[in-house]
């Protein structure tokens, strides 16, 4: 097929032994399926069979708009040294099958999840350090080094991380629950406290998962009938609340003696609900932005000043996989009945991309089988 039309092109001239299939980035509205070199096992990193990878928005971001995060062919990143073509993928799951000189505390056939950073080898990534915020940071899966959407892969030891006996199909949701859980950290929550979410799309619907976990009560504003239901069927709202049946921020007032909640949570890069979370909030309370934003948003600086409000940023995470981990791994969170979707690699556009693009208020997460 095409792929200038928008369709996957498959290469099949390269199969053999010491190759393996993956989704390649070429160019907006240009991904391949094709058989590529396996990577190889150098020292201090492990190998990994991957078993599912999901799609996130930013891979259709990419798909639709892109090259954004993946290096455009010819500039080259400056830490993975690679640009288009490069492998898709950040959102997998998988196990190990080997590791270089100087891991000695994995085995292999233990089942894992990565966390897929590209940082300089001098950032310490250690925990309490805000390395999601180093110079030319980028993501595996996008800024190169391989990605999820390919049947195998070799990343640095530390950025792996067991997941014990959580199901891989799960555990590939453990990459986008880890960014919900750094957006709770950055808000400050605390247990007891209420929380409006703006937005009931996959990060939502996660970062709603997490403030109940967390012992909060969660008000979520969504207008799709789909993502209300699932909302509430997951259990991770006390409520949803549709912009068309009356104000939101009113009603979240309504609901808490006249306060207003203690923190919102903008997931959804739609001006109008910055706008409802900036009137939901108490005075002296947060709003952290979790979505990424394609324009520039207008902000209703009066009301932010009048109240106090501190509006904070966030972006991916940084030691939040172990306790994000945990959460899963303990039941205080259940990812199955956000998995929407199962494929194989051969379906990523038709089945993937195209969905979510299209069906999108039927889909939280479709995840792929790399190998099907």
């Amino acid at each position: 097929m095409n792929s200038d039309d928008g369709q996957i092109g498959f290469v099949s001239t390269m199969k053999g032994q010491s190759h393996m299939k993956a989704a390649r980035f070429y160019d907006r509205n240009d991904i391949r399926i094709e058989y590529i070199p396996e990577p190889e096992l150098q020292s201090g990193t492990v190998a990994i069979d991957v078993a599912w990878c999901g799609i996130c928005g930013t891979d259709l971001h990419e798909y639709l708009e892109g090259p954004i995060f993946v290096p455009p062919e010819g500039h080259p990143h400056p830490i993975s040294g690679e640009s288009a073509p490069v492998t898709m993928g950040h959102e997998f799951s998988g196990t190990i099958t080997d590791f270089g000189d100087g891991v000695t505390d994995l085995e292999v056939g233990q089942n894992v999840v990565v966390e897929p950073y590209i940082i300089a080898d001098d950032i310490d990534t250690s925990i309490g350090q805000s390395y999601q915020l180093s110079k030319d940071m980028n993501f595996i899966g996008l800024g190169g080094r391989g990605g999820g959407l390919a049947e195998k892969i070799v990343v640095e030891r530390r950025w792996v991380h067991p997941v014990g006996d959580i199901p891989l199909d799960q555990a590939a949701l453990i990459e986008p629950l880890s960014v919900a859980h750094h957006a709770v950290v950055r808000s400050g929550a605390k247990s007891g406290q209420v929380a409006i979410v703006g937005g009931a799309g996959p990060i939502g619907l996660l970062t709603a998962a997490v403030l109940k976990a967390e012992g909060l009560t969660v008000f979520i504003s969504e207008l799709s009938e789909a993502r209300k239901k699932m909302a509430l069927s997951t259990g991770v709202a006390d409520e949803v609340l549709d912009p068309r049946e009356g104000d939101v921020a009113e009603k979240v007032r309504e609901r808490t003696n006249g306060q207003g909640a203690d923190v919102g949570f903008e997931c959804s890069s739609v001006p109008v609900v910055l706008d409802m979370l900036l009137d939901a909030v108490r005075p002296g309370s947060v709003v952290v932005n979790v979505s990424i934003w394609g324009h520039k948003p207008e902000v209703d600086m009066p009301k932010l000043v009048l109240k106090e409000i501190d509006l904070r940023g966030t972006i991916g995470y940084s030691g939040d996989h172990p306790s994000t981990i945990e959460l899963v791994r303990s039941g205080k969170i259940d990812l199955s009945p956000f998995i929407t979707g199962r494929i194989g690699l051969d379906e990523l556009i038709s089945g993937g991309f195209d969905e979510l693009i299209n069906n999108n208020e039927q889909h939280v997460k479709i995840i792929v089988d790399p190998r099907a």
